[in-house]
């Protein structure tokens, strides 16, 4: 009946027979379904829009004074957990840059707590502003060839299918298990199907025949295309395109030439992966909307794909649209080029004013979430890597990518023993499992990092989280790697046997239990002391080590088992 009662109340106000709670006069409506500019009254009741036209009764009256009037951004795939923040701290970073719903995957916290790592997240996200629709993780772990902290299996959803923020399957990314008829991946698809939810795709590296498995099983929707071609085979396919723009995956650039006015519906826009600091300084889809219209996308079709295309790829009909019966996430811009936001409306009510934030509304959670243990003996001597030969399968980084090379090169060897060479910057790189205290330790050589004389260690390790580090010395890797243990996990860096910069990270080791503020602190003090120990610059180092261990994207990636080659999908050995 409650239900029942809101839709009176919109019905009558939308005719006239009563007040609305808010009334915006004098906007310049962007019309995403026609691309049309109007005029009009919005009315607003109970946090949603019931009709625009003239309107003159409310308890509130906003004037917008000729600005432009679109509705709230949506992020159609990102990982809170890359942020270091949980969603309730998330939220004060978006919401001034427009975004006002999120669609999320929290595997990387599944990965670590399985169940009740996203129970946590649903949890902390219930009393924030921001609307956090959750893709419950398709591949925990993701792929057999690496160990994690937890297993979710088709049966361990189900439950939470029942949550009203839980939407469909997220990233299928095992795709020789799709490919091969696997029925526990087949069966997460159905359920997910039963449940009306959509289910994303993992496309890296695939071909169109690849693709024709995704699309057979139902998968829908992709966001791996880092070329216009990429982009163009999965449009074909039937699928959705979200154009990714994030820290390390940096591709609209390359996949907007795909885009036209013909097939602009089928586009949407998300980050994936974006780390506060570059939330901070370029903002979320409000950034790529003006990436976007800075390539000559069109600023209304732009607009279309950071909202509606968005909400409809979901399946979120109440989400998208400034329209009658649409909720009421508005935006206020000043213009429709440089995308400037001066106020932003949530069901309603305005939670962020020329930049200001209504603080009451953002409420932190408190969490009875107790996080797993770092589990493992790593000893000295467990860095040595054993290589007969004088050349070696190299990873080779890729700044502002989440791809590698495969490289073979030439190599320094002592004793049988692999020996870091600073002049080819050839690096060790090593991946200690820290679940369940396996004593896997994986042991390789990256190429890109330019460390001259120090290392760099996280418990951010995508998929599975373990602990990663990269250094020119066996000495300051066991350093950096023992530092981060004994905080509970986080990110370090040391320069010469000694502690340069540290961030705590103590929720499964992903998250600050700090405002934003204090972790963009620190991780000005991680980069500064980045840029001590090394001469390459222009990418971030701590985000881009995280993905040199998913062994779901092409190229070489290191496990803790050994050196993965996608192209194979197996091991291989370090030595050639």
């Amino acid at each position: 009946m409650r239900k029942v009662k809101q839709l009176q109340e919109r019905v009558a106000v939308s005719d006239l027979r009563a007040a609305a709670d808010v009334i915006i006069k004098n906007g310049r409506i962007v019309n995403v379904f026609s691309g049309e500019i109007m005029e009009g009254d919005i009315a607003i009741k109970s946090g949603y829009i019931v009709g625009i036209g003239d309107f003159d009764e409310a308890a509130e009256i906003i004037d917008a004074k000729g600005q432009y009037i679109v509705p709230g951004f949506i992020d159609a795939h990102v990982h809170v957990e890359s942020a270091m923040v949980p969603p309730s701290e998330f939220a004060r970073v978006l919401l001034p840059n427009g975004v006002t719903t999120i669609v999320t995957d929290p595997h990387e916290i599944a990965n670590i707590a399985g169940a009740k790592g996203i129970e946590f997240m649903l949890a902390d996200a219930a009393e924030t502003p921001l609307d956090m629709y959750v893709m419950l993780p398709s591949s925990v772990p993701a792929t057999p060839f690496e160990h994690n902290g937890a297993t979710l299996e088709a049966s361990d959803l189900r439950a939470l299918y029942q949550h009203e923020k839980v939407i469909g399957l997220a990233e299928v990314m095992d795709f020789p298990s799709v490919a091969s008829g696997k029925t526990d991946i087949l069966q997460k698809i159905v359920d997910a199907e039963k449940h009306g939810g959509r289910i994303d795709g993992h496309g890296a590296g695939l071909s169109k025949a690849d693709l024709n498995n995704y699309l057979a099983v139902g998968i829908r929707t992709d966001h791996e295309s880092t070329t216009a071609m990429e982009a163009m085979d999965r449009l074909r396919a039937g699928m959705f395109v979200m154009l990714r723009e994030g820290t390390v995956g940096r591709d609209m650039i390359h996949t907007l030439p795909a885009v036209n006015p013909k097939n602009s519906h089928r586009f949407c826009f998300c980050t994936d992966d974006k780390l506060i600091d570059d939330l901070l300084e370029e903002g979320s889809i409000n950034y790529n909307v003006r990436l976007a219209i800075a390539n000559k996308i069109d600023p209304v079709m732009a607009i279309q794909m950071a909202t509606i295309n968005a909400a409809t790829c979901h399946k979120l009909p109440h989400l998208g649209a400034v329209a009658a019966g649409y909720q009421a996430d508005i935006l206020f811009l000043r213009d429709l080029e440089t995308v400037t936001i001066t106020k932003v409306m949530k069901r309603g009510e305005v939670v962020v004013d020329d930049g200001i934030r209504e603080e009451s509304l953002f409420k932190k959670q408190d969490s009875n979430f107790e996080s797993p243990a770092i589990l493992h003996t790593l000893k000295l001597e467990d860095l040595k890597l054993e290589i007969a030969g004088t050349a070696a399968n190299i990873i080779g980084m890729q700044p502002n990518s989440l791809f590698t090379e495969h490289l073979v090169e030439p190599i320094t060897v002592q004793n049988g023993e692999f020996q870091v060479s600073v002049k080819d910057d050839q690096l060790k790189m090593v991946v200690v499992e820290r679940h369940k205290g396996t004593g896997c330790v994986g042991v390789g050589i990256v190429k890109g990092f330019g460390i001259r004389h120090g290392a760099i260690a996280t418990t951010v390790a995508h998929d599975s989280h373990n602990i990663v580090a990269v250094g020119s010395s066996d000495a300051d890797i066991m350093l950096a790697i023992e530092h981060i243990t004994k905080i509970g996990g986080g990110i370090a860096v040391v320069d010469n046997g000694k502690m340069a910069a540290d961030l705590a990270l103590p929720i499964a080791g992903l998250l600050s239990t700090q405002p934003y503020e204090e972790i963009q602190h620190r991780l000005d003090h991680l980069n500064d002391a980045f840029c001590g120990v090394s001469a390459k610059q222009g990418f971030d180092p701590f985000l881009t080590l995280s993905f040199l261990t998913l062994p779901v994207i092409p190229n070489l990636k290191l496990t803790d088992q050994g050196l993965f080659d996608f192209n194979v999908f197996g091991f291989i050995e370090v030595g050639v």
